[in-house]
């Protein structure tokens, strides 16, 4: 059941909000555009997605050519797409929406208004990588982990957990994104793990050791392979992406501590609206992203991990995904990422 206009406009109210902390804190502006890449002449569906072009334009274009269907594509930041689905309510006329991230689409799928999704779809994903009431479908996956020039530091050196890089030999040489979604997420992670006291004496205790502030994981990342910084917490696949460019000899590496929620795996999300009048294309699409050619894609380009069942990772993630801690439900709350951002801030994070 779809909201009633009033919760609704609340629940927008509230993504919007959310959507404007985190561009703020990031530095980036939502860009919308739309358009196909096959006949204009052809239907097909709409697709609202929070992935830029390059992470899942190839897959689009599979999925028209095998299907010679059109897809025509709203990009955006995945609040404000999500922002945007709610206040749209049944006039929306998306019919897909996949997401960066998973608070956003599990408040669209709160909001009433994603279709349970087929069981053919729900059994292409292990149950760990879905909504339990089977709403949306994981489709890829990416880690936290520590990054490390291994010219400067051995692995042995790391600590078990990120709680270990407020040491004092640690002090100065640790960079991190506060205001990236994926380090809010990870915060987010901790807070339902460990309460929040616990998390606030983590990040005032980064703080205080000197950690670096960067915009984004792509220059933590850069600035470990220069020198500027020894260790960096960022996303696995940015790693993995420079050395498919450098070569085996790219200085950066990357750890997964192993206790606690050292490393823990954000989902790539994707579900379809109930208000669709093209629901049979659009769980066509969603099945799409889940062969074995767009799994292949994503995890070749982005490296991120496959999260269909049969799915091969790229050879560069020789850690089991099974390894890897998922995010569990307090992640997929609204407010519980706004009070992230406001933990953050009041322990001089952000």
């Amino acid at each position: 059941m779809i909201l009633p206009t009033p919760q609704r406009r609340l629940l927008a109210a509230a993504l919007l909000v959310f959507a404007a902390l985190l561009a703020a804190g990031c530095g980036f502006s939502t860009e919308d555009s739309g358009g196909s890449s096959n006949d204009p002449e052809v239907e097909g569906i709409t697709l609202y997605s929070g992935r830029i072009p390059a992470a899942i334009g190839p897959a689009i274009d599979s999925y028209e050519a095998e299907a010679n269907r059109n897809v025509k594509v709203r990009f955006a930041e995945t609040a404000d797409l999500a922002a945007t689905l709610v206040e749209e309510g049944d006039a929306s006329p998306a019919d897909v929406f996949f997401a960066q991230e998973p608070g956003a689409i599990a408040a669209v799928a709160e909001a009433g208004l994603l279709a349970k999704l087929p069981q053919d779809i729900l059994d292409r994903v292990p149950a760990r990588y879905r909504d339990p009431e089977g709403r949306w479908v994981g489709v890829t996956g990416r880690a936290r982990v520590i990054a490390y020039n291994r010219n400067v530091v051995k692995q042995s050196e790391l600590p078990p957990s990120p709680f270990g890089l407020t040491a004092p030999q640690w002090k100065d040489r640790v960079g991190w994104s506060p205001a990236s979604s994926s380090m809010q997420e990870y915060v987010t992670a901790l807070r339902a793990k460990y309460g929040d006291d616990r998390t606030r004496q983590w990040l005032e205790e980064m703080v205080d050791n000197g950690a670096v502030a960067f915009p984004d994981n792509v220059t933590i990342r850069d600035a470990i392979a220069k020198g500027e910084i020894d260790v960096g917490l960022i996303n696995h696949y940015y790693v993995a992406q420079a050395i498919s460019e450098e070569g085996p000899d790219y200085p950066v590496s990357v750890y997964f501590p192993p206790k606690g929620l050292g490393s823990l795996l954000l989902l790539t999300s994707v579900g379809v609206l109930e208000s669709s009048d093209r629901k049979p294309e659009a769980f066509a699409f969603v099945r799409s992203l889940l062969s074995k050619k767009s799994q292949a894609f994503f995890t070749s380009s982005s490296k991120e991990y496959p999260l269909a069942k049969g799915a091969k990772p790229d050879p560069s993630l020789n850690v089991p995904i099974g390894r890897i801690p998922v995010s569990d439900s307090s992640l997929v709350d609204l407010k519980e990422l706004q009070g992230t951002i406001e933990l953050m801030k009041e322990s001089g994070a952000l």
